[in-house]
């Protein structure tokens, strides 16, 4: 059980009543959800474009206005949260990515947060989970847990650094940013929440009860940035020791064969689907291997996983299917949970499918298309889509939670750009980090290294790229040669020819295609002179 689904569990009722008291009907008692499920059909540009300046505006508009912090959640008044506003930071960066706001308005914003976060509230340089956003004093998350939180830290620094990344003019308000964000970072104490003597990194320290909260940051959860942020400190770092023995260590290795894919790490089912999100909003899991896992492959096959679960096994009552799938944490009728397969109630909540656009973007884009098409409006407010959904309950969740709209705009661009995942993951900082946790950019056989087919049919199912107005393939090759890469109907009628014997080096290869194919089903096929690769896709 993470540490969200046990706070969340133990707040105060008064607080857990204001978070139940958002579900909002139509006067009959349903929530409107129309027989013929309709979608919504912008362009997809269009409605991706909506949907990440929507959530953004959560972070820009909804930000408390003295520090510029990040509310945790709407109507939560003086209450900021130090891991959503690192969210809100990523979001900041796309924002001027999309032209939204203006670099010079994220600058004097930035700086605000960052000249309000130096002189606030911190424990050996950790910052709280809650503070207050007026004068930056520690708001208690839970009875004892009135310190410093590593993990909402992490989530906090890897903003920051990702901005120190992105702003990196010569003028002087993005130079004074560079250097705030950097003070910032160097103070942080990883090593003393290391310091117990027992090679294992905990979350939370407190001045008036020590380390009663007791506990350790344990995989396979949301942690794996914290311990890439710790060990790669050029000032307070842990040792490597401390990351297999803590991290490597009870609830990280689970063989697991669940839908038809095999998954290698993690709690049965994968667990909520944060854990594919929390980590990598600009983590790169393209470039992380280790001797356990291909971190691209073993998030792609969680999501399709708890797509699969919520299609195929979920109860019928529920009411998932196609356009409406995806569990993780959020709100729900009788509070807030983590939910997944092994402990779902009937909640589906948007964040689950929208953060997935990297690893699903064809299935992604159905729920986004429902959730902006369907319902009768229902889903979508202010800051996109609301919270959550549960049918049996006739429920919405009409509320915003920092980290549930974080990830949908960071995530999105992740599919879009790679804009985040290139800032972050090649500063020299987190390359060493990596190197520590020895992970390394994988070596990919050749082949479609990134592709993982739907299970159930076989095919893997392909978006038209919104802003190429093309399909994407990455394609992988091990030994230098001449490749042929061609586009094939099932039948062998070559469509398209990609690669005509080419010489190619070893590594790996974006390649558009199909701007003017037809939906469909076709063969991509890869040759050389000893290898015949092929994968079946179905155009969308």
């Amino acid at each position: 059980m993470t540490k969200l689904t046990v706070y969340f569990l133990c707040l105060p009722l008064v607080w857990l009543a204001f978070a139940c008291d958002i579900g909002k009907t139509e006067p009959d008692g349903s929530t409107g959800l129309p027989p013929e499920n309709p979608v919504n059909t912008e362009p997809d540009k269009e409605l991706l474009d909506r949907v990440q300046r929507e959530t953004f505006n959560y972070f820009w508009e909804y930000a408390h206005p003295t520090s510029g912090m990040t509310r945790e959640r709407t109507n939560s008044g003086e209450t900021v949260t130090s891991g959503g506003t690192g969210f809100g930071v990523q979001a900041i960066i796309v924002g001027v990515h999309r032209k939204f706001i203006t670099r010079q308005e994220a600058t004097e914003r930035l700086l605000k947060l960052c000249n309000f976060l130096a002189p606030a509230d911190r424990f050996h340089g950790v910052w709280p989970h809650w503070l207050n956003g007026s004068n930056g004093k520690v708001i208690p998350f839970s009875a004892k847990d009135n310190g410093g939180d590593v993990i909402e830290t992490a989530f906090l620094i890897n903003g920051l650094l990702t901005a120190r990344a992105y702003f990196n003019g010569a003028d002087a308000q993005e130079t004074e940013l560079r250097t705030k964000i950097t003070q910032l970072w160097e103070t942080v104490e990883w090593d003393w929440y290391a310091s117990r003597g027992d090679n294992k990194l905990y979350w939370h320290w407190s001045p008036d009860y020590g380390w009663e909260m007791n506990m350790p940051i344990q995989g396979w959860n949301e942690g794996l940035i914290a311990y890439v942020l710790a060990l790669a400190s050029p000032t307070h770092a842990i040792s490597p020791a401390v990351y297999q023995t803590s991290w490597i260590g009870s609830g990280f290795r689970s063989t697991q064969m669940l839908e038809g894919y095999q998954l290698e790490i993690g709690p049965p089912y994968g667990g909520p689907l944060f854990f594919a999100h929390y980590s990598f909003l600009s983590l790169d899991p393209r470039q992380m291997q280790d001797q356990y896992v291909n971190y691209w492959q073993h998030n792609v096959k969680h999501t399709l996983i708890n797509r699969s679960y919520s299609i195929y096994l979920a109860p019928k009552a529920y009411g998932y299917f196609e356009q409406l799938w995806g569990l993780t944490a959020s709100d729900d009728p009788f509070g807030y949970s983590a939910h997944s397969p092994t402990n779902d109630n009937g909640t589906v909540t948007p964040t689950a499918a929208l953060s997935s656009f990297p690893y699903t973007p064809y299935y992604s884009i159905q729920v986004l298309r429902y959730l902006y098409g369907g319902f009768n409006g229902q889903m979508i407010g202010a800051y996109g889509p609301y919270d959550a959904y549960n049918k049996p309950r006739n429920w919405i969740g009409k509320d915003y939670l920092a980290i549930d709209q974080g990830p949908i705009v960071a995530m999105v661009e992740n599919y879009r750009s790679g804009l985040l995942w290139g800032l972050f993951t090649n500063l020299p900082e987190i390359q060493a980090g990596l190197t520590k946790a020895g992970i390394t950019k994988p070596v990919y056989e050749t082949g479609f290294y990134l592709a993982i087919p739907e299970v159930r049919s076989g095919q893997f199912h392909m978006l038209k790229h919104p802003d190429a107005d093309a399909y994407g393939i990455d394609v992988a090759v091990k030994e230098a040669g001449p490749m042929t890469l061609t586009v094939e109907m099932p039948d062998g009628t070559v469509m398209e020819t990609l690669w005509n014997n080419e010489s190619k080096a070893s590594g790996q290869y974006q390649v558009n295609f199909g701007k003017t194919l037809s939906p469909g089903a076709y063969k991509l096929k890869l040759k050389t002179s000893t290898l015949n690769k092929e994968l079946a896709v179905f155009l969308h």
